[in-house]
């Protein structure tokens, strides 16, 4: 099952309008999901809602909210309102960001963010049966005493999808627990799944006495399509370069042998030459962690990633494209998919 990760281009209604188009585009190339994002300037709910006006089978996604960006409550009113637009087509994929994001862009602690998600799902799960009766949940990071003062309607869908995202063994371990879905990262590779992925993902099923298909694996592939296949690996390079100069990701760079390269991108990042960070990047790096190809060879070479995953989500490289570049590679993976 291939998802795909919707940019586009244009301000004002027009932004709207396209990113409307280009999700029909892929429900009618056969896509199975469509999935939005946010950032500190950009909500990931809005679009959705315009998405599912525009769309009748696909699941719509969001790759991925900032859990600690709204309250509990108003995740759950949210979702409800989104999964019942869409004819309950929503997976609400979740995630924390950097413990610097969390603190810095939301003024929230960056302490324990595993523990945080834990318990913000498990007050979702709470809330989504509001129905049912009041809600009260004393916990580390939120309280809610809510007693509704008229009958609430039940939500389009007894159980909300809930995936939540994650890298490293703490975060793994939650997705196991208490998620439907691991949203997993475009920096993942097929020896990082079965060093670390499952594993992480075993324990947190086993803490929660669930079985292994209870939780589906989701896993987000980088795409750079081009007709010169070098400036296509140029492009890839430099996203794995800007995931490389966090240390988030020095487990994985690790597990391949990739740590002097490490080393030298982020020397590079340090002088501030994104040339020499994407030559840094070792090749068997930009082939394990995405796809770089001509058109009319990304069927095959996206097949090979998908091995790994329930659902395997599309997206143009993150880093140094313009709006409508990031547009026009998004149209280019959906066609080449097609």
């Amino acid at each position: 099952m291939y998802g795909l990760t919707a940019f586009s281009s244009g301000t004002g209604p027009e932004r709207y309008q396209r990113l409307a188009d280009l999700a029909a585009r892929a429900e009618e190339a056969g896509f199975d999901a469509v999935w939005t994002n946010e950032l500190y300037d950009r909500s990931v709910t809005v679009p959705l809602a315009v998405l599912a006006g525009a769309t009748s089978r696909v699941r719509l996604g969001t790759n991925i909210a900032y859990g600690v960006g709204r309250t509990p409550l108003v995740w759950a009113a949210e979702a409800r309102d989104l999964d019942e637009l869409s004819g309950g087509r929503l997976i609400l994929g979740l995630g924390n960001g950097t413990p610097r994001m969390m603190e810095d862009w939301h003024g929230v602690s960056g302490e324990a963010p595993a523990a945080r998600m834990q318990e913000l799902v498990t007050v979702l799960r709470k809330l989504w049966r509001l129905h049912e009766g009041p809600v009260e949940h004393e916990g580390r990071f939120y309280r809610v005493r809510l007693k509704p003062t008229s009958d609430t309607p039940p939500p389009v869908r007894e159980h909300l999808p809930i995936w939540t995202a994650g890298v490293n063994p703490l975060m793994l371990r939650v997705a196991g627990r208490v998620s439907d879905g691991l949203v997993g990262h475009p920096m993942f590779t097929s020896a990082y799944v079965d060093e670390f992925v499952r594993p992480g993902l075993a324990a947190g099923l086993a803490d929660s006495g669930r079985a292994a298909g209870d939780v589906k694996l989701m896993g987000i592939l980088m795409c750079a399509v081009d007709a010169d296949e070098e400036a296509a690996r140029r492009r890839l390079a430099y996203a794995v370069a800007q995931y490389a100069a966090s240390r988030v990701y020095d487990r994985l760079f690790a597990l391949h042998g990739w740590t002097d390269a490490q080393g030298r991108i982020r020397e590079a990042a340090k002088n501030r030459d994104p040339g020499a960070m994407a030559a840094a990047v070792p090749d068997e790096a930009i082939d394990a962690v995405g796809v770089a190809c001509r058109p009319g060879e990304l069927k095959d070479r996206v097949a090979v990633h998908a091995r790994d995953y329930d659902h395997l989500n599309l997206v143009s490289v993150p880093w140094g494209l313009k709006p409508d570049e990031a547009e026009e590679a998004t149209v280019s993976i959906l066609e080449g998919m097609r």
